[in-house]
């Protein structure tokens, strides 16, 4: 019997657990699914969350604890967890599924073929408000995804799909058990950034796996009051260059000080260009500075590559 297992990572989000849960045992699916919980060390009041969850009615709710700090180890347990199961769900603890989320997941991979799915993330910006300095473009970085209104297969990294909103057919992960969310791009507790679902999307695209986007699978994403500040967004771009510095550019044979020249210039470039416009009040300074935070970034990290070396491929 095929069975689906929709899985969530968790940690001291516990005054969210019960809507979450409630959302998701109130989808709709065409095969049997339970629901799994991977908690992270959470010190709040989550496994006693847990635990009452557990005893409601509807599909059955289990949870499990990774010692392991980190988003990267709490997906890679929920992967381990679910190797039994046909087709596994992954929606974020700031997340809630829309009606239909679970039946559009489940339809491109047992009836379309799909070995990856993923679908709508809309922002939901309330109980907050959306500030006036957020235009659409900086909005994109809270996670928010639409490709459109009709079904596709994605071929290029034009059209992503995120961990936020996803499922996978988990034969996949049984026949290469090397093939899981990268440690590098690890994000611990309340950390920013990560970038594991990036680089586990783009390793999907040149294994030439079917990766189908279903714009009937929709989550709202539930904006923390913290990451709407301006310095959320440039720390978030810092931590993705200091990442791309270490693992993922190139040797260059000249540098400066341990780093290539051309960095040195562009971030210098940036940032007095993102000054600039702050001064003035000129449009898209904030976007401007996020460049430069991650050139800045993309510095130090490729200065520190000896210390975190990139794997021979």
């Amino acid at each position: 019997m095929t069975m689906l297992t929709f899985a969530f990572c968790t940690f001291n989000r516990c005054e969210r657990l019960e809507k979450l849960v409630g959302a998701m045992r109130a989808q709709t699916c065409p095969v049997p699914f339970e629901i799994l919980a991977i908690n992270n060390n959470s010190s709040d009041a989550t496994l006693q969350v847990l635990e009452h969850l557990s005893r409601q009615p509807g599909p059955r709710l289990r949870w499990v604890t990774e010692e392991t700090q980190g988003i990267v180890p709490a997906r890679n347990r929920a992967i381990a967890e679910a190797l039994g199961s046909d087709i596994l769900v992954f929606i974020d603890d700031d997340e809630l599924p829309d009606p239909g989320m679970l039946e559009a997941a489940a339809d491109a991979i047992l009836n379309e073929g799909a070995e990856c799915v993923g679908g709508r993330i809309r922002i939901d910006f309330e109980p907050f408000g959306r500030p006036g300095w957020l235009d659409d473009e900086v909005a994109g970085f809270l996670g928010a995804l639409d490709h459109g209104p009709s079904p596709l297969w994605v071929q290029d990294e034009r059209t992503p799909v995120w961990s936020g909103n996803v499922a996978y057919r988990m034969e996949i992960f049984r026949a290469d058990p090397a093939l899981r969310f990268d440690i590098r791009y690890n994000r611990e507790g309340a950390g920013i950034g990560g970038g594991s679902d990036a680089i586990m999307f783009r390793t999907l695209l040149a294994r030439k796996a079917r990766i189908r986007y279903r714009p009937d699978m929709v989550i709202r994403h539930l904006v923390d009051e913290w990451k709407l500040q301006r310095r959320y967004f440039l720390r978030l771009h810092y931590r993705a260059g200091l990442r791309r510095g270490r693992y993922q550019l190139p040797e260059y044979p000249r540098t400066v000080m341990g780093v290539p020249p051309f960095l040195i210039a562009q971030y210098l470039r940036q940032a007095t260009q993102a000054l600039g416009m702050q001064l003035v009040g000129r449009p898209g300074a904030l976007r401007q500075g996020m460049n430069a935070a991650n050139t800045l970034g993309c510095l130090l990290g490729y200065s520190q590559r000896s210390s975190h070396p990139t794997p021979q491929e």
